[in-house]
C-alpha cells in the first residue's frame, strides 16, 4: 500500500509539472509572438504615417524662387541709361490736360524707384526684386499683377514680336536655371526697359544688350494698359 501511495504521489507531481510547463509555454508564446507583432507595427507605422508624410514635397512650403541657390545671372558690365530718359518721357506726356494718364502715373512711380537697390523678396524703396518692382508700378495704376515673374508670365496678352512692344508691356527673360522666366521688366519704348537688376538695382537697360537679346522669352500686355498709349 505504501508503494502505491508513493507511486500516486509521484504521478501527481509529474502531471502537475506537465500542466505548469504547458501553461508557461503558452504564456511565453503569447508574449513572444505578441511582442513581435507590436514591434512590426512600431517599425511600419513611423514609415507609413510619420517620416514619409513629412518628407512628401509640399508646394506650399517650396518657394517659387530661391535666389541663394539659383541667382539671376545679370552681368557686372550691365549697360544702363540715365534717368533723364524717363524724365524726358514724362515731360513729353500731355500734362497740360489736367488729367493724370496711366502712362504718367507709371512713369512717376518708375522714377520714384530709380536706383533702388536690389533685394530678393524685397518690395520697398529700401530694396526690391524684379517682380515686386513690376507689381508695385502696376499697382500704382490699380492694375494687379501676381507676385513672381513666373506667375506674371501667365497674365495678359502674348506679344509675339519685339517690334509690337508698347509702353507698359511686361518683358521676360530666361536668366536662371530652374525658374523660367527668371526675370521681368517694363518696356518704356525706344528699345528700352526698366527693371530691378540684381547687381545694379532699378535701372533702364536697352533691349539690345547682348545678355538680354540671348535670354529674351517674350512679352505680355495687361488689358487695361492698352489705354496707356
Amino acid at each position: 500500500m505504501y508503494f502505491f501511495r508513493c507511486e500516486k504521489t509521484f504521478l501527481f507531481f509529474i502531471l502537475a509539472g506537465l500542466i505548469l510547463i504547458a501553461g508557461c509555454s503558452s504564456s511565453s508564446n503569447t508574449i513572444r509572438y505578441g511582442s513581435n507583432e507590436d514591434d512590426k507595427d512600431e517599425k511600419e507605422n513611423p514609415v507609413r504615417y510619420g517620416q514619409n508624410e513629412e518628407a512628401e514635397p509640399n508646394e506650399n512650403t517650396i518657394p517659387l524662387e530661391t535666389e541663394e541657390t539659383d541667382p539671376d545671372e545679370t552681368p557686372d558690365d550691365l549697360t544702363s541709361v540715365d534717368i533723364s530718359v524717363l524724365e524726358q518721357k514724362y515731360n513729353s506726356t500731355d500734362g497740360n490736360s489736367g488729367i493724370t494718364t496711366l502712362k504718367e502715373t507709371m512713369l512717376m512711380e518708375i522714377i520714384k524707384y530709380m536706383n533702388t537697390p536690389y533685394k530678393f523678396g524685397g518690395n520697398s524703396r529700401d530694396g526690391i526684386d524684379c517682380s515686386a518692382f513690376t507689381q508695385t508700378v502696376y499697382s500704382s495704376c490699380s492694375l494687379q499683377l501676381l507676385r513672381s515673374a513666373r506667375e506674371q508670365f501667365t497674365q495678359g496678352f502674348v506679344i509675339d514680336k519685339k517690334e509690337d512692344l508698347k509702353f507698359g508691356d511686361l518683358v521676360f527673360f530666361n536668366t536662371r536655371k530652374s525658374v523660367k522666366p527668371g526675370h521681368v521688366g517694363i518696356y518704356i519704348g525706344d528699345n528700352l526697359f526698366v527693371h530691378a537688376s540684381r547687381k545694379s538695382g532699378v535701372v533702364v537697360t536697352p533691349l539690345t544688350h547682348d545678355y538680354y537679346i540671348k535670354r529674351y522669352m517674350g512679352a505680355r500686355r495687361i488689358e487695361k494698359t492698352l489705354s496707356v498709349q
